[in-house]
């Protein structure tokens, strides 16, 4: 189905008044604006956005928005009052959801010897060292995770300009460098998340499906926003958790009320 679009042409000159030049240039750099969905537009009507609520009510409005073709995912959203460009304020680590998150991650392995082994039967798609590294330099991404061996890492180094702008490359502080590495990809290939705050002080995770019963969603909700209560950075001032919402895949955010 062909999408509606609608072109912003504003501009403080009009293309009549500027320079050819200018105009192609303006041609060039118009922003094209897609028009949300009738679904998506349904979904605005049937929830006051403005509004905060109680979280079991916000999963119970998100359940009751019309579902695409697929099972979209839950997401969590939560605005921290901290400064991102401060080393002290960072806020990054792993979780693993007490319903899990729905399916399973493709998870891969920089290991050799006996725990490339392990990691095979772990469920790693893929187990290697400097083959896998270079494979993965020359374009290959078909996979969520990468664990690594710290041994391992001399030869993932190169490969950050491919993974560190897709949030894959493997550290220590998300559990992803690790010398049990069998153990850390049968808990990402089960669903544990990793989160890290963003440019903007915010925090992303998937808490688990659409499908879900909406008591386990709502205890995979409160169970990560109780953890992150006790990850505070010591530098942090004032209010830490300042506001959340909650949403899928293809809805409009929901705000929920933090007891915090």
């Amino acid at each position: 189905m062909a999408e509606n679009i609608e072109v912003d042409e504003t501009s403080e000159e009009t293309e009549t008044e500027a320079p050819a030049a200018v105009q192609v240039k303006m041609q060039k750099h118009r922003r094209i604006r897609h028009k949300p969905s009738k679904r998506h537009r349904k979904a605005l009507t049937q929830v006051d956005r403005r509004a905060q609520h109680p979280l079991e009510d916000a999963v119970r409005i998100l359940k009751n928005f019309a579902s695409a073709k697929f099972d979209e995912s839950v997401e969590v959203h939560v605005k921290l009052g901290v400064n991102p460009k401060k080393p002290d304020q960072q806020v990054r680590g792993t979780f693993v959801f007490p319903h899990g998150i729905g399916g399973e991650k493709r998870v891969i392995a920089f290991a050799e010897g006996p725990m490339a082994e392990e990691c095979r039967e772990a469920g790693a798609v893929e187990v290697g060292g400097p083959d896998l590294a270079k494979r993965v330099q020359d374009g290959w991404l078909d996979f969520d995770v990468v664990i690594a061996h710290p041994s391992m890492m001399r030869h993932i180094g190169r490969l950050g300009r491919v993974l560190g702008p897709r949030g894959m490359m493997p550290n220590p502080k998300a559990g992803t460098v690790t010398s049990d590495v069998a153990a850390a990809v049968k808990e990402f290939k089960a669903g544990k998340m990793e989160y890290r705050l963003d440019d903007g002080a915010n925090i992303h995770v998937i808490a688990g499906k659409k499908s879900f019963e909406a008591e386990k969603l709502v205890e995979n909700i409160e169970a990560f926003l109780n953890y992150l209560d006790t990850v505070r950075p010591a530098g942090a001032k004032g209010h830490f958790m300042v506001r959340a919402s909650i949403a899928s895949t293809m809805s409009p955010g929901i705000r929920i009320t933090l007891p915090y």
